[in-house]
């Protein structure tokens, strides 16, 4: 397998290499998936601002299941188990965060808990406490790519939920 996919002409790999690494974010340099998770929040923002909580809760599981595939055919294509460069996990773990803040707060009334929902998703996904290390380790596929930034995408918005409701 080669290590550098390289960009695939194909239209499947092709969408699925745009998809894996969220149209060339994963390849911003130092923190790819920090750069994931910004390019998450404008799309985000657009989906609750004008088809609200269900269009966002849609594109979201909609995104999973094909950043599964994604990250599926990305791994494939290069001999690689967790490339840094495939965020399509962060950007879902972005959504869900806000999502789930969203469904429990006035979240899309604020700026500020973009912001808030950005910070603690980042912590999570970085500090990886029980159970987001052990299911990144116990997967190596395209599921378990994204798994992990699920488990984050919890915590996170139980974080900014409870943060919220103290400030």
């Amino acid at each position: 397998m080669n290590p550098d996919p390289g960009t695939p002409t194909s239209g499947g790999n092709w969408l699925a290499y745009s998809l894996a690494t969220w149209f060339g974010a994963g390849f911003l340099p130092k923190a790819p998936g920090t750069w994931g998770s910004l390019a998450a929040l404008p799309l985000a923002w657009l989906l609750l601002e004008f088809v609200g909580l269900y269009g966002l809760a849609s594109a979201t599981f909609l995104l999973l299941a094909a950043g599964v595939w994604a990250a599926q055919k990305y791994i494939e294509r290069s001999g690689r188990n967790d490339p840094s460069e495939v965020v399509i996990d962060e950007v879902v773990g972005q959504w869900l965060t806000i999502l789930v803040m969203a469904l429990f707060s006035s979240f899309h009334d604020s700026v500020a808990n973009y912001g808030l929902a950005f910070v603690a998703f980042r912590l999570f996904d970085i500090w990886k406490p029980f159970p987001i290390a052990f299911a990144e380790r116990r997967f190596d596929d395209g599921l378990g790519i994204m798994i992990d930034d699920l488990i984050a995408a919890v915590y996170a918005a139980a974080a900014g939920l409870l943060l919220g409701a103290v400030l």
